[in-house]
């Protein structure tokens, strides 16, 4: 399950608006704004793993451990260069 902290980082990372993630994710922009809220709003599951999916398309690797979640991109070799 990602987390709002996580979404929120997530973008930062990949350098995203919240209109680019809806719109990778085919999620509406009030839901993701839902999922990223400070005030832990509910969101249904289906919105959560859509964004998660589009995320993880792009490079983005949800870690959660018993200290905590984090985010991490992961790219191809041949982007190294």
């Amino acid at each position: 399950m990602i987390t709002a902290r996580q979404s929120r980082a997530a973008r930062a990372l990949l350098g995203w608006s919240q209109e680019t993630l809806a719109d990778k994710a085919q999620v509406s922009l009030t839901a993701l704004k839902r999922l990223e809220s400070a005030n832990e709003l509910d969101v249904y599951e289906s919105t959560r793993d859509q964004v998660r999916r589009a995320l993880e398309r792009h490079g983005i690797l949800l870690l959660t451990s018993d200290q905590g979640e984090g985010v991490m991109v992961v790219r191809a070799k041949a982007d190294n260069r």
